[in-house]
């Protein structure tokens, strides 16, 4: 018997970093797969342009900061009153800082801690109450394979992967009786601006032999486009250039 496909048209998925790299991509593939989209980030400008590309009956734009719980409810609310109900979210907001445990300032490890672990915890808070009143959802966390094993040029950005993947099997488990499927995406390296200026430089050709971010948004329409029955708890990937 063959499988068929979940559809995606209209269903409404809400995406955090939208801006650049991972969920501006899966934002662009979402909405070819039929899917509305709720995108989130700071940079509000960006993401116009993209709603104009995308087209304004598929997309909208919410300036939030992943770090402060109330954007995350507003951004969630927005998409409610848009388009009815917010069926998936995609947690794809996070900053990359390559170094050892005693390097960077204070305030930039806060700020990766408070964006990569937070931003996730908030996101997934503020979207349950839809979920369960829609009696069903999906999560999907954009991690990385730092948060399997450890580097050591990326001591704390590994530490906050290591809990987006713990807190991902936690909650998939708490979940799943409510028909709220949980999966973490870890990729390896992904040719975006991560980093870049903090460990990576633009234009290094050592970049070619990474994944890109429509490799990623092309598993992000996957996992959702799964028949209900089935769920993916953890997706790590490398491109074939890139060792394991």
């Amino acid at each position: 018997m063959a499988i068929e496909l979940r559809s995606l048209d209209g269903q409404t998925v809400v995406i955090t970093g939208a801006s650049s790299g991972i969920g501006r991509e899966a934002a662009r593939a979402l909405v070819a797969a039929g899917a509305n989209v709720v995108m989130g980030a700071r940079r509000v400008e960006v993401m116009t342009a993209l709603v104009e590309e995308l087209g304004q009956d598929n997309a909208l734009a919410v300036e939030t900061d992943v770090r402060k719980p109330e954007d995350a409810a507003e951004l969630v609310r927005a998409g409610v009153e848009r388009f009815g109900r917010v069926d998936s979210v995609v947690l794809s907001a996070g900053i990359g800082m390559y170094g050892g445990i005693e390097d960077h300032s204070d305030d930039d490890l806060i700020r990766m801690v408070d964006t990569n672990v937070m931003g996730t915890v908030w996101g997934v808070r503020a979207v349950l109450p839809e979920f369960r009143r829609n009696h069903g959802g999906d999560i999907v966390i954009i991690a990385s394979v730092a948060g399997l094993r450890g580097g050591d040029d990326e001591a704390v950005y590994a530490a906050t992967k290591f809990a987006q993947v713990g807190l991902a099997g936690a909650i998939d488990r708490q979940l799943r009786p409510e028909n709220i499927r949980v999966t973490t995406l870890a990729p390896a390296g992904t040719s975006t601006e991560f980093a870049i200026g903090a460990g990576r430089t633009a234009g290094d050709p050592a970049l070619d032999a990474f994944m890109t971010p429509e490799d990623i948004a092309f598993q992000v329409v996957t996992v959702l486009q799964q028949p209900r029955r089935l769920r993916t708890s953890l997706w790590a990937s490398w491109s074939m250039e890139q060792g394991s």
